[in-house]
């Protein structure tokens, strides 16, 4: 079996190996992360890790604590990879609700309890997390990080926000423009 123990890039010692799922085999690889405000789909927060298991949850609490405390309520949207007593505990911690789409195929199910699940936001934060993947599709399409050409860990990361940046520009250049409040046409 393959392992990061014994497989190693030999131009790029950064990459790790790492499998998406159960049903792909292993590549030598970085992951890419990626925090979205769903009120407007723009990229507020993005950065490149070494692929393992864990690497998505630390990122996405690092991207948290680097954002402006506001004086509301604050939620984030997750698919299931999130749905780990670790991820969520540290989101409470931060006073930040958990939408978490429930693991409950995992052994001892979700951590995601009714207080969460029963509300109208939680349904719609569901919703919302998804268009994440639209700024990833374009960012492998056209922003070409699927097959990049720099090596090292910090490179790539230098790669990979100018590209989610990039995604940003060509969505607010397709926002429709708000009427000033009080404006007729």
């Amino acid at each position: 079996m393959r392992s990061n123990d014994t497989h190693a890039r030999t131009t790029d010692p950064d990459a790790r190996l790492y499998r998406k799922s159960h049903n792909t085999g292993a590549i030598l690889c970085y992951q890419g992360h990626a925090l979205m405000d769903d009120r407007n789909d723009l990229v507020v927060g993005a950065v490149v890790t070494h692929a393992d298991g864990f690497g998505k949850r630390r990122a996405a609490v690092a991207m948290l604590d680097a954002l402006p405390q506001p004086s509301g309520r604050r939620g984030v949207g997750a698919d299931k990879a999130y749905d780990t007593a670790d991820f969520v505990t540290a989101c409470r911690e931060r006073k930040i609700t958990p939408h978490v789409a429930c693991n409950d195929t995992r052994i001892g199910g979700s951590t995601i309890d009714g207080r969460t699940t029963r509300h109208p936001g939680y349904r719609l934060s569901q919703i919302v997390r998804k268009r994440i993947e639209e700024h990833f599709g374009w960012s492998t399409t056209v922003g070409r990080i699927r097959q990049t050409e720099f090596r090292g860990l910090e490179r790539v990361d230098q790669q990979f926000k100018p590209t989610l940046t990039a995604s940003d520009l060509i969505r607010l250049a397709r926002m429709p423009i708000a009427a000033p409040a009080g404006a007729t046409t």
